[in-house]
């Protein structure tokens, strides 16, 4: 069964910030793999999502960070169950949920597919929001290299063979940001 796909992140941050870290901005707008980002005005965060019935074509562009798409969104929720129901009565379809020890501590995760990211919903004592993206980048070790210390330290992945660092909250890009290597 397939569902919505995630075609569009709208964003409150700085796109010259964005810039600055190796993406490949074009007014308000960048795109990734196949969902556009478009900046808008606030305090910083992901501030919406659309979701279509078929994925658009966007089109490509290449970032000198390597980026190519969209690995993860994470969501946050008081209350895992309840947002699990929400997700599903848009149809999008549960694939699994993770209890137990991650880098940042103890938690319980639901994955989702929506397109080709993932949508991470953790259990937190939080409203329910959006939190972060990771990208896919195809050489993490460039990216390092161009981020320089932008970029926090690159260390193993919980997904066995990756590799991911976060961009550190100094290079302004409004919300949590992570860079991850291909899958195997």
């Amino acid at each position: 069964m397939s569902g919505p796909v995630l075609s569009e992140i709208k964003v409150a941050a700085d796109p010259a910030a964005w810039a600055a870290a190796g993406f490949s901005v074009t007014g308000s707008r960048l795109s990734v793999g196949d969902v556009s980002i478009e900046f808008v005005e606030g305090n910083g965060g992901i501030v919406d999502w659309t979701l279509v019935a078929d994925a658009r074509d966007v089109p490509s562009a290449t970032h000198p960070n390597g980026v190519a798409e969209i690995d993860h969104v994470v969501m946050l929720t008081p209350s895992l169950e309840r947002t699990i129901s929400d997700l599903e009565e848009q149809g999008i379809e549960l694939r699994r949920i993770r209890e137990g020890e991650t880098g940042m501590g103890n938690y319980r995760q639901a994955f989702f597919r929506v397109g080709r990211p993932v949508l991470e919903v953790v259990e937190a004592d939080e409203p329910v929001r959006f939190w972060g993206i990771t990208f896919t980048t195809a050489d993490i070790d460039a990216a390092a290299e161009l981020l320089g210390d932008k970029l926090g330290r690159v260390k193993d992945a919980v997904q066995p063979g990756r590799r991911i660092a976060t961009v550190r909250k100094e290079a302004g890009l409004g919300f949590p940001v992570a860079l991850i290597s291909p899958k195997g």
